[in-house]
């Protein structure tokens, strides 16, 4: 993978991790923040399950349910039916799916180069080697308050049960 390409993957996961995504307004072209992160996270895997595709934008299921209704009503993403087990749909982009996520990966890298125009041009190369640690230090940070939401009778700082 050439630089660039990685550069910029590593763009888009900064803007939909840091929330950039709700800030560039035009990016979304008329559809939901939730709908645009879903319609780019599943065509950058080019097809996942319903349970992947939760798994990957951390939303429970049956948000994820909704959301993808949404776009299968809009004609933006297809279920498809595994023929090896029917119990597993991938849930895939349509023709209009595909424009609409190049669109959108349109709008976030000239949203990204906006950004990148206020950093002066001799710090940009540290702030993209930089851009992977801040993902990951988001990443852990996500884990970490997931984990103490799963465990919400816990109290954290003294190990014990808020109830006791």
């Amino acid at each position: 993978m050439s630089s660039a390409k990685i550069f910029r993957e590593i763009v888009k996961t900064c803007v939909r991790k840091l929330g950039l995504l709700q800030k560039a307004d035009t990016a979304c072209c008329g559809i939901t923040v939730a709908q645009c992160h879903t319609l780019v996270e599943i065509g950058r895997t080019e097809g996942l399950s319903l349970n992947e595709l939760s798994e990957s934008l951390t939303l429970d299921k049956s948000t994820m349910s909704r959301t993808v209704d949404n776009l299968v009503k809009t004609g933006l993403v297809e279920r498809k039916i595994d023929n090896a087990d029917r119990r597993y749909a991938k849930i895939t982009l349509t023709a209009k799916g595909v424009e609409m996520v190049e669109s959108i990966n349109s709008s976030i890298e000239d949203y990204f180069e906006r950004i990148l125009r206020f950093i002066p041009q001799e710090k940009r190369e540290t702030v993209v080697e930089a851009l992977p640690y801040l993902l990951t230090a988001v990443r852990d940070t996500e884990l970490e308050f997931a984990g103490q939401q799963a465990c919400c009778g816990t109290n954290h700082e003294e190990g014990g049960r808020n109830d006791e």
